[in-house]
C-alpha cells in the first residue's frame, strides 16, 4: 500500500462530540485542520481513542465519510472496522470499503472470545479475503485479553491483503516483527507513544499516536532529527515528550486529550459513558504537566 510507505506519524483521532454528546462534524472540521497543520501524516478514525465501542455502525460510517470529505486526499485514512465477531467484521469492513477514500481497515484482535493462534489466523485470513480493504492488525492484549504472537503476525504478513500491524506489546516484539518481515513489505507501527523513538530506531515504520493531537510537531521534529542522524537531539526531544504522553493516560483515554484540546482552542466535547472526563483537580494537574 504505497500511500502508507512514507508515513511515520498516524494520529488515532478522537471523535468530536457536540455539547449533547452527538458526533459533531463542525468540530471534526476544526480538528482535522489542526491535525494536518501539526504533522499528522495519516488519520485513524473510530478506533479506541475515537471511542469506537460507543459509536453505532451508522455513526461510524458517517464519521468515515465526513473525514474523507474533509481530508480531501491530503493524507491516508484508516478506518477501525474490527470486532470479536468475524462475520460482523467482514460485513462492516465491506460497508466501509464502499466509501471511496478509505486507505485501509484497522482490525483489532478479537476480544472476549479468547481465540487461540489458529483462530486468530483464520479470523484475519477471512477478513482480508472478504472485507474488500487492506488490513492493519491491531494487537493490544491489555484491552482485548488476547495476545497475537509474533509468529502468527508474521504468518499473516505473508497474506497479500494484510499490510501491517499496530502493535502494543513492547519493543522486543516490535523488533521481532521488523526483523521477521525484512524480505517483504509489512508496515510495523507501535501503538504506544512511549515507544515512538525506540520503535523508529529499530526499524519500525513509526507510531500510531494519541500525543500527536497536541505534540505532532515535536514528534515530527524528532523523526526528522533521527532521519538526519542527530540521535542526541532526537533523544532529547523524546525525553521531553515522555512525561507529557504518560499524563495523557493518567486517566482513562481519551478524556485527558479531549480536555487538553479544549484548552488549546480545539473543542471536541466530552466522552461517552462508561468513560468520564477528568475532574477539575485532574485537569489542573494534566495541564500543568503538559505545559500547553
Amino acid at each position: 500500500m504505497d500511500s502508507l510507505k512514507s508515513v511515520s506519524l498516524i494520529t488515532a483521532m478522537v471523535t468530536p462530540f457536540d455539547d449533547e454528546g452527538a458526533v459533531s462534524f463542525e468540530r471534526l472540521a476544526v480538528l482535522v485542520d489542526h491535525l494536518l497543520a501539526t504533522g499528522t501524516e495519516a488519520i485513524l478514525v473510530g478506533g479506541t481513542t475515537g471511542e469506537g465501542p460507543t459509536l453505532t455502525p451508522t455513526e461510524k460510517l458517517a464519521l468515515f465519510k465526513e473525514t474523507v470529505r474533509l481530508v480531501a486526499g491530503r493524507v491516508p485514512i484508516i478506518a477501525n472496522t474490527g470486532s470479536n465477531d468475524t462475520a460482523a467484521t467482514i460485513a462492516f469492513t465491506k460497508q466501509t470499503a464502499a466509501i471511496a477514500g478509505i486507505t485501509a481497515a484497522l482490525v483489532v484482535v478479537p476480544y472476549y472470545n479468547k481465540p487461540n493462534q489458529a483462530g486468530l489466523y483464520a479470523h484475519y485470513q477471512a477478513v482480508s479475503e472478504q472485507g474488500g480493504l487492506p488490513i492493519l492488525i491491531y494487537n493490544i492484549p491489555s484491552r482485548t485479553g488476547v495476545a497475537m504472537s509474533v509468529a502468527t503476525a508474521l504468518h499473516l504478513s505473508l497474506l497479500p491483503n494484510v499490510i501491517g500491524i499496530k502493535d502494543c506489546t513492547g519493543i522486543t516484539n516490535l523488533a521481532a516483527l521488523v526483523e521477521g518481515s525484512q524480505d517483504h513489505e509489512f508496515y510495523v507501527f507501535t501503538g504506544e507513544d512511549e515507544y515512538a523513538f525506540a520503535a523508529k530506531t529499530i526499524g519500525a515504520q513509526g507510531v500510531v499516536s494519541v500525543s500527536s493531537h497536541l505534540f505532532g510537531q515535536q514528534i515530527t521534529q524528532m523523526y526528522t532529527e533521527l532521519a538526519q542522524g542527530d540521535l542526541k537531539t532526537a533523544a532529547a526531544t523524546m525525553r521531553q515528550l515522555l512525561p507529557k504522553g504518560q499524563q495523557l493516560f493518567a486517566q482513562p483515554s481519551p478524556g485527558p486529550v479531549k480536555a487538553a484540546l479544549a484548552h488549546i482552542g480545539v473543542p471536541v466535547g466530552g466522552v461517552r459513558l462508561p468513560l468520564v472526563m477528568p475532574d477539575q483537580t485532574e485537569q489542573e494537574r494534566l495541564l500543568n504537566i503538559l505545559d500547553l
